[in-house]
């Protein structure tokens, strides 16, 4: 088995904390997400730093070969694009490493580390709770977060409801940070129906995309009815797909079992 880290230069004393927090990631550190395909841990270093480690489950054999020898895999390409992020002074938290394990040739296990960020809320909860102090502001403020996003042509294709962390500052402002990373596009100018489309995973309500819409439209010169409409098509069409996609898969269990 070789291994392959890769630092900003600015993080390279922490490289045996790191090498030392991989090799035990089963035992170290704080799981603050363990699913079926990825899992994160929070880790205290000596340094008053907390990193947050991502580690990516072996990919399937195809991918194995194909990170390996003709794609960069989802490590590498989340940590290209946190510093990308960055250089544009667009929130994410500030990428620190990646590493990748290979068994010859063959792609296996990989990790992200970035420097964990205490953040507030998720754009969920706020777009979730109609109480949710000055959540109208919020909501305002998120679609002038996508719209920077929008402009330097970033299609981020995971732009969904847990995937934006939000602080909360002083006199109304609030910060927005960007995770789950390795899935994203880029243009030259992104189209206003990519830039639609980009917002449609992130809820369901539409008191929150009405607020969005408004916003937004401004931000791109259009008419609010047009971009209101366009928006609430696009995320029932998104809904439609991901119930119709969540039977079929209850469907598929039910004959597998029986």
């Amino acid at each position: 088995m070789s291994s392959k880290a890769v630092f900003n230069e600015d993080f390279e004393y922490l490289k045996p904390e790191v090498a030392s927090s991989i090799a035990n990631f089963k035992t170290t550190g704080e799981l603050i997400y363990g699913g079926s395909r990825n899992s994160i841990k929070v880790v205290d270093t000596t340094q008053a730093l907390k990193l947050n480690i991502k580690a990516f489950k072996v990919p399937n054999f195809i991918n194995q070969v194909v990170y390996s020898l003709f794609r960069k895999g989802k490590a590498e390409r989340s940590f290209e694009y946190a510093n990308y992020l960055q250089s544009l002074k667009i929130g994410t938290p500030t990428p620190i490493a990646y590493v990748i394990n290979k068994s010859g040739f063959l792609y296996k296990k990989s990790y992200y580390v970035s420097e964990h960020l205490d953040y507030d809320v998720t754009f969920r909860e706020v777009a979730d709770d109609v109480n949710f102090p000055n959540r109208y502001e919020i909501l305002k403020q998120f679609a002038q977060f996508t719209f920077v996003l929008h402009e330097n042509g970033i299609e981020f294709l995971d732009h969904s409801p847990g995937n934006t962390l939000i602080v909360i500052g002083d006199n109304n402002q609030y910060s927005f940070y960007l995770v789950d990373l390795n899935r994203m596009k880029f243009h030259k100018e992104l189209p206003y129906e990519i830039r639609v489309k980009n917002f449609s995973r992130l809820t369901n309500k539409k008191d929150v995309v009405s607020v969005i819409s408004g916003e937004y439209a401004k931000l791109i010169g259009e008419d609010y009815h047009k971009v209101s409409t366009d928006l609430w098509e696009e995320t029932q069409r998104f809904q439609y797909e991901f119930h119709r996609k969540k039977a079929l898969k209850r469907k598929l269990k039910f004959w597998k079992r029986n």
